[in-house]
């Protein structure tokens, strides 16, 4: 592996760790040279998903996009990268259990509404305003109705 800062090829690993429920390992290793620390990870490859987009076109599925969507809506917020992170896992797992291998746009973003709802409702509105376009203050009053009906529900 190379080191990020130096470009030098020799490392030690300091500390592996399992993480995505044992289908990924997360590494921490020393660069020789620099003495720069730096993390890797290796998982485990799923057969590749291709996304079905709104106009027809079909591109490969990539994690990151749904990450930076994900962090952007929990951008200073009480949400760590580490629960960003097991987002994303989930919301993967459930698209590779679910669809063979084409995936369409608004079931990912469905599952990410889903899933960022339970984790916080902030970051859930900030997410569900871009993703379904709210064109007026009504459409984002309404989101927020139906979260404050389903609070008072619960209690």
């Amino acid at each position: 592996m190379r080191c990020p800062l130096c470009g030098e090829d020799d490392d030690k690993v300091v500390d592996s760790r399992l993480i995505r429920e044992g289908s990924a390992v997360r590494r921490r290793r020393e660069c020789l040279a620099c003495g720069a620390r730096f993390t890797t990870y290796e998982y485990v490859e799923i057969k590749p998903l291709l996304v079905i987009k709104k106009d027809g076109r079909r591109e490969p599925y990539e994690r990151t996009k749904i990450f930076n969507g994900i962090a952007k809506a929990c951008e200073k917020r009480p949400v760590t990268l580490d629960e960003i992170e097991t987002l994303v896992e989930g919301i993967e797992r459930k698209l590779v259990g679910r669809f063979a291998q084409e995936v369409p746009t608004p079931a990912i973003g469905q599952e990410v509404m889903v899933r960022l709802r339970q984790c916080d409702e902030v970051a859930y509105v900030r997410y569900a305003s871009v993703y379904r376009s709210f064109s007026s203050l009504e459409e984002f009053l309404s989101v927020l109705r139906s979260l404050q009906a389903e609070r008072d529900d619960q209690a």
